[in-house]
């Protein structure tokens, strides 16, 4: 289980590390169901550009698509964001704990040496 979980946050943030990409996933957030051809207006990139680009969101689960006609739209999934937001904030958790336990370690007084000649 954990390495399954390892694997999605993998490619979630692998999705999100490039800046084309993340652009497109606020504006799909921003947008109510935006097509690819109006996300490419807006990102400055071709259409094709755009779809690769919410093709790897998809396979991230980071968007879902959903045909209404002649159009494909698409919209955020926000589980897949609120179990990436989740996953980092046990991760901080964790790291701020080990902080805390360093700083301690760190302030505590300490202990006078027994060298030989206090013996």
């Amino acid at each position: 289980m954990a390495a399954l979980a390892l694997r999605e946050q993998s490619e979630v943030f692998a999705a999100l590390g490039d800046p084309t990409r993340l652009n497109v996933l606020s504006l799909v957030g921003e947008s109510d169901g935006p097509t690819a051809t109006a996300l490419a207006g807006r990102v400055g990139v071709s259409r094709p550009a755009v779809v690769k680009h919410l093709k790897v969101l998809e396979g991230a689960g980071l968007v879902t698509r959903e045909k209404q006609g002649r159009d494909v739209r698409f919209h955020i999934e926000s589980s897949t964001l609120e179990t990436t937001a989740t996953w980092l904030e046990e991760r901080a958790a964790a790291w701020a704990d080990q902080l805390k336990s360093l700083k301690q370690l760190a302030e505590l007084e300490p202990e006078p040496s027994l060298s030989p000649d206090r013996l």
